[in-house]
């Protein structure tokens, strides 16, 4: 039976959105059926078999509609494979190093049993919204950081772990 994956995420500027797309994609050509929606956009999860949650880092927390995703759909996602990832770090140190998810991702992992969760590098370029990503950019911290090859790696154990 074809599997049906859901990659939900909370993002402000796109970087995410565009993580989470890249896991669907590979997802899907790795032959799982898989689509990637704004966290606020999924009504249910009930059509899906498995779920990978993301959301960019703000101040050391998961992108408002991550949480409330997480909150809203907690009893569904405890019973389905489930894992998550974050973006955010403006450096290279995701991809030198784990990161552990920040402290309210944990409790989440811990309550619904997600297999796993990991730390993509982010992204903030020219024209981001918000007061504080203007500040950043202006103090010349911005940049894409995230890195394809790690994602798609991932990805693909995800995809290898729903196919055994």
């Amino acid at each position: 039976m074809e599997k049906n994956v859901l990659v939900a995420y909370g993002t402000t500027n796109g970087s995410t959105a565009e993580i989470a797309e890249t896991v669907a994609e590979i997802l899907r050509k790795d032959g799982l059926t898989a689509e990637a929606r704004p966290a606020r956009a999924v009504a249910t999860t009930e059509s899906y078999d498995a779920v990978v949650v993301g959301g960019g880092l703000y101040a050391g927390r998961w992108h408002k509609d991550a949480r409330r995703f997480v909150r809203r759909h907690g009893k569904a996602l405890a019973e389905r494979p489930l894992w998550f990832f974050s973006s955010g770090p403006l450096d290279p140190s995701a991809s030198e190093r784990d990161i552990p998810p920040v402290p309210g991702v944990k409790r989440a992992m811990v309550r619904l049993d997600a297999r796993e969760h990991v730390t993509f590098g982010g992204c903030l370029e020219e024209g981001a919204k918000g007061w504080v990503a203007r500040m950043i950019l202006r103090n010349g911290k911005g940049g894409d950081f995230r890195d394809f090859e790690r994602i798609e790696a991932w990805a693909a154990r995800i995809a290898h772990e729903l196919a055994g």
